[in-house]
């Protein structure tokens, strides 16, 4: 099977945008339910696991690869809640935010 030749962690962005923007969908339908939300918030997600694939493809690691995609949306899904819906990390949430940034940066190295 042939796929675009990307980077895995250009792939691992990628489904990350895809799951945060099911992640922005899913707070929208808790607060207010609307079936075209929840068909759009279940089509992203899918989206984000289809770009999982080459990724891991590629990297042929599953445990690093997994991790990079975990920090990735953690990240994401942090910025989405922060930004769009106002929400506020206390000082050890912030600190557990950089240190999954920092595991992203250790697993890249290796």
């Amino acid at each position: 099977m042939s796929l675009p030749t990307l980077p895995p962690l250009l792939w691992l962005i990628f489904s990350g945008l895809f799951f945060a923007g099911g992640e922005y969908l899913s707070k929208r339908f808790v607060m207010a339910p609307q079936w075209p939300i929840l068909i759009v918030l279940l089509l992203l997600y899918c989206l984000g696991a289809l770009c999982w694939i080459p990724a891991l493809m590629q990297q042929k690691s599953l445990s690093v690869t997994g991790t990079m995609w975990s920090v990735i949306s953690l990240c994401m899904t942090v910025f989405i809640g922060i930004v769009l819906f106002d929400e506020r990390l206390n000082a050890v949430q912030s600190m557990g935010i950089v240190f999954a940034i920092a595991a992203i940066v250790m697993l890249s190295l290796g």
